[in-house]
């Protein structure tokens, strides 16, 4: 079965449509109309390997704020709709990510118990045009509607483009491990409850 999901989002801040491949080749379109933002959700996907089409039309000409938090939420429900029963998914992800003077960790559960834990800080208040507060914004939409149990850890960095970045390539690597299926438990949800959620 292809593990695959469109999700459009429509509200007068924006308007996002979203369509992924969990089992994909890491390839991408994303225009949000926030440079940055795109240059991070490209990240995301070549280091998870999934395909990710994003588009977003949103309300910049107010601030970067629904553009980023509701492409999150559209990513995440994609990612939820894609995961299906979670049958026969490894579950659980991590990654610890270097980027030059940089260290980030990142530690997830597809959980269907949305949480996240945050500590992540930045010495600039904005990159390019995007303001860097909106980071946690994007991680804590992702994670609540993908339903997933997530903790973004800096362990220590100077630059804020290699702290934000960091934190995409480890979302992406944990999560490239996570949606994996294993082949030894294809037939069974990976918890003793029977279901995820």
């Amino acid at each position: 079965m292809p593990r695959t999901a469109t999700v459009t989002r429509d509200t007068t801040e924006t308007k996002v449509a979203v369509t992924l491949d969990l089992d994909g080749t890491g390839t991408y379109r994303v225009a949000t109309g926030i440079g940055f933002l795109d240059h991070m959700l490209e990240q995301l996907s070549r280091h998870s390997l999934i395909d990710l089409d994003v588009s977003v039309e949103g309300d910049l000409h107010i601030d970067a704020h629904h553009t980023t938090e509701d492409s999150g939420i559209a990513i995440g429900e994609a990612v939820r709709r894609a995961l299906g029963d979670r049958r026969g998914i490894t579950r659980y992800g991590d990654a610890l990510v270097p980027m030059d003077e940089t260290l980030t960790r990142v530690a997830l559960d597809i959980s269907g118990r949305p949480y996240l834990v945050w500590k992540t800080a930045f010495s600039q208040p904005r990159l390019g045009e995007m303001d860097t507060e909106l980071f946690k914004e994007w991680f804590a939409a992702f994670a609540g509607a993908a339903g997933i149990t997530l903790h973004v850890e800096t362990l220590y960095g100077v630059n804020n483009h290699h702290i934000v970045e960091s934190c995409f390539k480890g979302l992406a690597r944990a999560l490239r491990t996570a949606v994996a299926l294993d082949p030894r438990k294809a037939d069974s949800v990976p918890s003793t409850k029977g279901t995820l959620g």
